[in-house]
């Protein structure tokens, strides 16, 4: 951000929504239960999130997003290769909202068969792109038989009421 808002990145602290979720996550203030997600997870790394990220502000994520599903989802499975080799989804650059139906669908071959080799029950994402082509896009055409959600997704489908630490 201080890249391109020089003036006013001095004035606010920007944080993507996983630095908040591990923030919370590590404080207490926000408390997950593991055992509501035993299937077998894999995560996968969006473009924006993770190569992007790293070349445009010095900070991919890679490592945190993991953690993350950790919490939540103890039985995890990386895809090979993964983090800043990882494949992409084939949505990538905002093709998703394209005509470019088959592109999409041939582009992402190789991250459909990546989730087929994980096993993987559920794989998580933190990108809107990736989701929708996971969902509309590989699972059908490639007929793969697992859930997608969205990590703040999962995040909240794992959430523990009761007293949170302030």
């Amino acid at each position: 951000m201080s890249r391109w808002f020089q003036e006013e990145a001095k004035h606010f602290k920007v944080i993507s929504v996983i630095d908040l979720l591990v923030d919370y996550l590590q404080k207490g203030r926000i408390r997950v239960d593991s055992s509501r997600h035993p299937e077998l997870t894999t995560y996968h790394d969006p473009c924006n999130y993770g190569r992007n990220s790293l070349k445009a502000f010095g900070q991919g994520y890679f490592e945190e997003p993991r953690w993350i599903v950790r919490q939540c989802a103890p039985q995890f499975v990386d895809m090979f290769p993964d983090r800043e080799g990882s494949y992409c989804c084939g949505a990538g650059g905002g093709i998703w909202a394209t005509p470019f139906k088959e592109e999409r669908v041939y582009h992402g071959r190789l991250k459909a068969r990546q989730l087929k080799q994980s096993r993987a029950r559920w794989v998580i994402t933190s990108c809107h792109n990736c989701r929708d082509q996971i969902v509309s896009s590989l699972c059908k055409e490639y007929d793969l038989d697992l859930g997608v959600k969205y990590l703040w997704e999962l995040v909240a489908d794992s959430l523990v009421t009761g007293p949170a630490v302030s």
